[in-house]
């Protein structure tokens, strides 16, 4: 009951802050004298599209978590089923996984940046090295 209050409470704040953001987004032809204004105009709308993606992907996490909620699979992790401990929900309420997963998740990542392993000369040397 905590986290569906704590979920549907931050629902209601970020629907609140995007229509705050909505009604400043737009930009008069007044506000754009010279370059300088455009170029600052440009980069207020750039950081407020970047803040307004990371919400929407906040608010999709909360949606599936309140669904968890309502299924009664919250705090279940997806990957292994154990139960998540309590102090991880409470430092990131929409995870999904447990610690032991998440690190184990996170190991497979450090190959590369996406994911792939390195294929470089250096990679290879050392393979021949070995073999």
């Amino acid at each position: 009951m905590k986290f569906k209050t704590l979920f549907e409470t931050q629902k209601n704040q970020l629907l609140y802050s995007r229509k705050i953001l909505n009604e400043e987004f737009t930009t008069s032809r007044d506000d754009m004298l010279d370059e300088t204004d455009w170029t600052s105009t440009e980069l207020e709308q750039s950081m407020r599209m970047r803040l307004r993606s990371r919400e929407s992907l906040y608010m999709k996490k909360m949606d599936e978590a309140l669904k968890r909620i309502s299924d009664g699979t919250f705090g279940q992790c997806e990957s292994c089923g154990d139960d998540i401990e309590s102090k991880r929900l409470e430092a990131r309420p929409t995870t999904t996984l447990c610690i032991s997963c998440k690190e184990d998740s996170e190991r497979k990542e450090l190959g590369h940046i996406d994911g792939h392993r390195s294929k470089s000369l250096g990679s290879r040397v050392k393979m021949q090295m070995i073999g």
